[in-house]
C-alpha cells in the first residue's frame, strides 16, 4: 500500500481541514462553560465540529457529555485500538505575528495556536483513519480516536471519558515527537500561598500587587508589578529599571502615577516541560524588584521567588533535583505568581520528574518552604511502556519504513494522553531535527510534516488493527 500516495490524493481537503480547526479558538473559559459545554463555548465548538466531520465522513461518533467523546472505525472483534487527540488549546499569549487563530500559510507552514499542539496532528489522524475506511481494508480490531477537551488543564475529560467507556488495548497519542516516546515523566502541579504576617513594616517601597503567568505548564511571557514609592526615589528606580531592562535584553515599560509606579517585562512563553527554552518574565521582574528596600511582606514574596527559582530550573534549590538514565533531570517551571498588599501571595510551580523519581520527596521540598504552605499538590505519575511490547514493535516497523530513518526510543518531560491508556506511547507530530514551538508564539506545523504524519498514521492504524 501506498499510503503517501493516499495522502498525496487528499491534500488540499487536509490543509482545509486544518485550517478550518485551527480557525477555532478552543481555549478554557470558565465564564461560558454550561452543562452541555463544561469547559467554555470555544472549545464546545471545536468539540462538535470534530465529531461532525466523523459523522460526515460515515464514523461511528459519540458525545459523552461535553467532556470526551470518541470517533469510531468499526472492527470485526470487540477489541480496540486508541488514538487519543485533545481540541484544547493553551491561551494565545503576546507578540505574534499574525492572528494566532487566522491558520494564515507562509513559508509552507500553517502558523496558529494549537497548529503543532493538537490540533494539527488531530487532523492528520483523522484522515489517517478515513483512509484507511475508504480503502475498505479489513480490519480485526476498532479503532477509536478518543476526543479530549482539558487536557491543557486538570485532564477532566479523560476521568470522565473512562469512567464511562472500555480502555483501549493499546494505542498512540499524536502530541509530542516522533520517533517514539515510551515514557513520559511524572507531572506536578504545587500551589504554595504566602502565609508569614507583617505589623505595618515598610520600606522605601511598598508592593502593591504582582502578577505573572496564566498556567503552571507554561514559562510566563509577561509580568506586572506596581508600588508605592517616596518621592525622592522615583526617578531613581525608574532609571535603574530602563538599565536593567537593557542589560537583560528585554522589552517592559514604566508608568509614574503620583507615588505608584507600574511596571511590565515581556519575557518568552514555552512549554513547561523544559522552561529553559523560554525566559520567565516574572522572575525577571522579581530580581528587579529585590534590589529595592520593599516593605517585609513583599519583600519576602519576592525574596522567595529569587533565592528559590531564580537561575534554577533544576530543583536544586528546593532539594528535589533528580534524574534517571530513562528519563532525564526533574524540571521546575515558576508558571503563576500572584500578589496583592491586600492578601496573601500564590506562587503556582510545575515539576516533571523522571520515572524513578519520587513525588513524596518532591512534596517535602515544597512543604519545607519557609513563609509558605503547600496549598495543593496533583500529581500526575510517571509513564513508560516496555521497549519489548508489540506496540513498540509495530510502530517501530512503520516509522521506518515510511521515514527510511531507525525508530529510537525516547522520554520526554511532556504529559500526553498516552499516559491514560495502560499501554499507550506519544506518538509523532513532531519529526527529528524540528524546532518545538507548542505553547510559544507563532506556533506553526510545517505542511510537508502534517502530510508526512498523515501517511505514518495511517499504516500504524491499520497495522495495529489489522
Amino acid at each position: 500500500m501506498n499510503w503517501k500516495e493516499e495522502v498525496e490524493k487528499r491534500k488540499e481537503e487536509i490543509i482545509k481541514d486544518t485550517q478550518a480547526f485551527l480557525q477555532i479558538k478552543s481555549v478554557l473559559d470558565e465564564d461560558t462553560k454550561s452543562e452541555i459545554a463544561p469547559f467554555g463555548e470555544g472549545i464546545n465548538d471545536a468539540f462538535l465540529h470534530l465529531l461532525q466531520l466523523g459523522d460526515a465522513s460515515g464514523f461511528v461518533s459519540k458525545n459523552l457529555d461535553g467532556y470526551a467523546g470518541h470517533i469510531e472505525l468499526k472492527g470485526s472483534s470487540e477489541d480496540v485500538i486508541g488514538v487519543l487527540c485533545h481540541v484544547d488549546v493553551v491561551p494565545e499569549g503576546d507578540g505574534w505575528t499574525s492572528d494566532p487563530y487566522g491558520a494564515e500559510i507562509r513559508d509552507g507552514k500553517i502558523f496558529a495556536r494549537g497548529a503543532l499542539d493538537d490540533k494539527g496532528p488531530t487532523i492528520a489522524a483523522f484522515y489517517a483513519m478515513k483512509i484507511v475506511k475508504e480503502l475498505g481494508l479489513s480490519l480485526t480490531k476498532n479503532v477509536r480516536m478518543i476526543i479530549g477537551t482539558d487536557e491543557e488543564s486538570e485532564w477532566r475529560c479523560v476521568d470522565h471519558y473512562f469512567k464511562h467507556e472500555k480502555m483501549p488495548l493499546m494505542g498512540f497519542a499524536p502530541d509530542a515527537d516522533f520517533p517514539i516516546i515510551y515514557a513520559e515523566k511524572g507531572i506536578i502541579d504545587a500551589t504554595l500561598m504566602q502565609t508569614s504576617t507583617f505589623e505595618n513594616e515598610q520600606g522605601n517601597a511598598m508592593l502593591q500587587s504582582f502578577h505573572s503567568g496564566r498556567r503552571f505548564n507554561m514559562v510566563p511571557d509577561f509580568a506586572e508589578a506596581s508600588f508605592t514609592i517616596k518621592s525622592d526615589h522615583k526617578a531613581t528606580v525608574s532609571q535603574l529599571f530602563t538599565d536593567y531592562i537593557t542589560q537583560a535584553n528585554v522589552k517592559g515599560t514604566s508608568k509614574v502615577e503620583a507615588d505608584l509606579i507600574t511596571l511590565t517585562i515581556e519575557g518568552i512563553s514555552a512549554h513547561a516541560m523544559e522552561p529553559n527554552n523560554g525566559v520567565n518574565a516574572g522572575i525577571l521582574m522579581a530580581a528587579f524588584l529585590n534590589k529595592l528596600e520593599l516593605d517585609k511582606k513583599g519583600s519576602q514574596y519576592i525574596k522567595t521567588i529569587v533565592d528559590v527559582f531564580e537561575g534554577d530550573t533544576r530543583g536544586e534549590k528546593l532539594q528535589i533535583s533528580y534524574s534517571d538514565e530513562i528519563s532525564g533531570e526533574l524540571t521546575v517551571n515558576l508558571g503563576v505568581m500572584s500578589y496583592t498588599n491586600e492578601g496573601n501571595g500564590k506562587l503556582g510551580v510545575n515539576v516533571r520528574y523522571p520515572v524513578m523519581g519520587d513525588a513524596d520527596h518532591i512534596k517535602k521540598g515544597f512543604s519545607a518552604l519557609a513563609g509558605f504552605d503547600l496549598h495543593a499538590f496533583d500529581d500526575s505519575k510517571p509513564h513508560h511502556v516496555d521497549e519489548k511490547h508489540p506496540l513498540i514493535h509495530t510502530l517501530q516497523k512503520v516509522y521506518e519504513e515510511q521515514t527510511g530513518e531507525k525508530a529510537e526510543l525516547i522520554a520526554i518531560g511532556g504529559g500526553t494522553y498516552a499516559r491514560s491508556l495502560s499501554a499507550g506511547v506519544a506518538f509523532g507530530p513532531l519529526f527529528p531535527g524540528r524546532p518545538d514551538i507548542a505553547h510559544q508564539k507563532d506556533e506553526y506545523i510545517i505542511i510537508e510534516d502534517l502530510l508526512k504524519a498523515t501517511a505514518i498514521y495511517a499504516q500504524a492504524i491499520y497495522e495495529l488493527a489489522k
